[in-house]
């Protein structure tokens, strides 16, 4: 009877085992337990493959690191060189038809559905990873375990999560395959190009998704990553909050990891009676922040003036301003071949748009001329900064006032 007794509790004891795992866990602890392993591996990805690997914002001991080459074989079967050597093209080859994952170049819906695939097609490309994929480990583990075996570590993270959490292992182990293709390959590289704000008028389309990266490690403030790429601080603004660096930091603290760069900040002093060399220096450096002002005060006029055109009913007029008012404060090679007749015909009929406008492009030829000499540089800005005060435009007069203020 003895005997009995115990097989039958053991065998009760390996039932429960294989319905609910070693934890023992209710339900809504595995959900919590999911959460915290994808925010692993969301954190490996920001911190080693995208902060410290593909942009040298930051050194790694080789404890965090090991740990995060480790875990991301568990938990994505990505090889370093590979991710590194797509996204860097990325930066390269931003909005372009060769931008490996650009919904400006291969539309929204392809890179919302179909990043993972697009990422797995660039990343085999040998061409890629030679011109790319510089400067990444190299050592053993990582050619015959990391890069050899890539996929032999998701299958043991099936096997690990089928022991912690029984049957339900299966579906944590799906999300947890499924998490970095919908964050990283989808929402980021799709709507992070697509739909959001900005702090900066970035040459390419890219957009904060939230100001508060906690979700995606931080890589939500994508526009402000997009300005400064090798800053390991993806946060600029104070009501921004990005949980990457919070760990950068901690780590830097316990001396696991040391910071290389962060965001300049635009610094404002005395308005100088004329720009000079100095001045021009700081409005490089701080240029997409400064146009990210310009362009707010563009979509202020914008605003005005369909508020003057609705009130005296020139209603075909306000909807075509309307349709355009989103890329008047856009260079004129970003502006969709289909929309720039109508951006011409808005600014013909606003004569204060128009000079907005055109003020706009002249102040960014003075850091995209490369054969002139600072000197001259700097007389062309205390020009622009002339016409602007005379122009009789209070926003071109105060933004003349900031240019001078500006220091680095």
């Amino acid at each position: 009877m003895f005997d009995f007794l115990t097989s039958s509790l053991t065998l009760d004891a390996l039932l429960s085992w294989g319905a609910d795992g070693l934890l023992q866990l209710s339900w809504w602890q595995v959900v919590l337990a999911t959460l915290g392993l994808t925010h692993i591996t969301i954190a490996s990805v920001t911190i080693f493959l995208h902060r410290c690997q593909a942009h040298r914002a930051l050194e790694l001991h080789p404890i965090p690191s090991h740990f995060f080459r480790f875990w991301l074989w568990l938990t994505t079967s990505m090889v370093t060189k590979e991710w590194v050597a797509v996204h860097r093209k990325h930066h390269a080859k931003c909005e372009t038809a060769e931008d490996p994952h650009s919904p400006v170049a291969h539309g929204i819906k392809t890179v919302l559905l179909q990043g993972r695939e697009l990422y797995a097609a660039e990343a085999k490309r040998l061409d890629t990873q030679a011109k790319y994929g510089h400067n990444t480990p190299n050592d053993w583990l990582e050619k015959h375990v990391y890069t050899g075996r890539s996929n032999w570590g998701i299958f043991l993270m099936l096997a690990i999560d089928l022991a912690l959490f029984g049957a339900l292992g299966i579906t944590v182990w799906a999300v947890q395959m499924a998490w970095i293709p919908i964050t990283a390959a989808g929402i980021i590289n799709g709507l992070g190009h697509y739909w959001g704000y900005r702090n900066f008028e970035a040459a390419d389309a890219s957009t904060n998704v939230s100001p508060w990266g906690i979700i995606i490690g931080g890589e939500e403030l994508h526009n402000n990553h997009h300005t400064y790429p090798t800053s390991a601080k993806l946060s600029v603004k104070p009501y921004e909050f990005d949980i990457g660096w919070g760990y950068i930091r901690a780590m830097e603290m316990v001396g696991l990891a040391k910071v290389r760069k962060v965001p300049p900040r635009l610094m404002l002093g005395s308005v100088k009676p004329v720009a000079d060399v100095q001045t021009l220096e700081a409005i490089a450096a701080h240029r997409y922040e400064l146009m990210a002002n310009y362009a707010r005060e563009v979509r202020r006029a914008c605003g005005t003036e369909l508020a003057r055109l609705k009130s005296e009913r020139q209603q075909a007029a306000a909807d075509k301003l309307q349709r355009v008012r989103n890329w008047l404060h856009r260079d004129d090679d970003k502006v969709p071949q289909s929309l720039r007749g109508d951006v011409q015909k808005a600014r013909a009929a606003s004569p204060k748009l128009d000079k907005l406008i055109t003020m706009r492009e002249e102040l960014r030829q003075l850091w995209t001329r490369t054969n002139v000499s600072a000197d001259q540089l700097a007389a062309d800005l205390q020009g622009w900064c002339q016409r602007a005060e005379a122009s009789g435009i209070a926003a071109l007069q105060e933004f003349s006032k900031t240019l001078r203020a500006a220091h680095a």
